[in-house]
């Protein structure tokens, strides 16, 4: 018997992990603290509120032994003692051609209606960032799709733009004429904290057939939970850093930073961060040139990120 299990162990039988469960101490506002866990930050957990209902939520700080979480879907009959337990250790999400045409959430999941993903690749959810020095200077134009751009404001390959303008004046629909006309090889567009009939209205009015078959949509509507809403604008960012590695020209098209900013105030609230400017705490001016700084040229492969924020 006991060469039997020797020659198993030698054999390369997968290794067991074993995770601690924790339990719900405490709900604050849209914040969960949980204790009995041991996670890093950004990790993805399962919540049972009973034995037929569960939710996922992520892993965003800790104090001590209390652990603070935050719901990736809205919560709905959780009681004291709900048990937690982690489902994800490492930060991976989908990436690749299968999303070309597709409008995803925040963790990859497919929202339109058309099955599953089928076959793609995993990739680091935060990757290293590219040395500055390794860079490849801007030196080509992009062609936008809009001849007034073109023109007389030229944006070039690994720009990064800001689109300021008032509520109502055609911001969406500026965006919208870029992702149709684009001479880019591949369009990201991410709508976050959008109002759930416009997602719909931006891909009818402006994706359909040729512009569609090279975009791919992330979407969190303003009724997405704020973490849902946060990872939204950074996985559209991580796929847009996967095809230029793939020495594609890659326009990102960001709508909107504002409301990406607004929900890591929340997260940031939630959790006890004290507020600095107009009610932002600190930990919002060190998110938005993590995020905007991936934008960008690559490393000498012909692959770029074109930014519109």
């Amino acid at each position: 018997m006991l060469s039997y299990f020797t020659d198993r162990l030698a054999s390369g039988v997968p290794e067991v992990k074993a995770y601690a469960v924790g339990h719900i101490s405490r709900v604050v506002g849209l914040s969960l603290e949980a204790v009995g866990l041991n996670l890093a930050l950004g990790t993805r957990c399962q919540v049972m509120a009973n034995d037929s209902l569960s939710f996922e939520v992520e892993v965003v700080g800790f104090n001590h032994s209390i652990t603070y979480l935050m719901p990736l879907v809205p919560i709905r009959a959780l009681k004291p003692g709900a048990l937690v337990k982690p489902i994800m250790t490492s930060a991976a999400v989908p990436a690749g051609e299968a999303l070309l045409g597709r409008i995803v959430d925040g963790v990859g999941s497919p929202i339109d209606g058309k099955g599953s993903l089928g076959s793609t690749d995993n990739i680091s959810f935060h990757p290293q960032p590219i040395n500055p020095f390794e860079r490849e200077p801007i030196h080509q134009v992009l062609d936008v799709g809009v001849r007034s751009i073109n023109a007389s404001l030229s944006i070039g390959c690994g720009q990064r733009v800001g689109l300021f303008a008032g509520s109502g004046v055609g911001k969406s629909v500026l965006l919208g004429m870029m992702s149709r006309f684009t001479d880019a090889d591949v369009v990201i567009v991410a709508l976050v904290g959008e109002r759930g009939k416009e997602v719909r209205e931006f891909v009818e009015s402006n994706l359909s057939g040729a512009s569609l078959a090279k975009a791919v949509i992330v979407a969190a509507p303003a009724d997405e939970t704020p973490v849902m809403r946060l990872r939204s604008g950074m996985y559209a960012t991580r796929l847009a850093e996967y095809f230029r590695d793939q020495g594609k020209r890659t326009l990102l098209l960001f709508d909107s930073l504002t409301r990406y900013a607004q929900a890591q105030r929340e997260i940031a609230l939630a959790t006890g961060e004290p507020p600095a400017t107009k009610g932002y705490p600190p930990s919002v001016f060190a998110r938005l040139p993590q995020l905007v700084e991936r934008a960008g040229n690559g490393s000498g492969n012909g692959g770029s990120v074109t930014a519109i924020y």
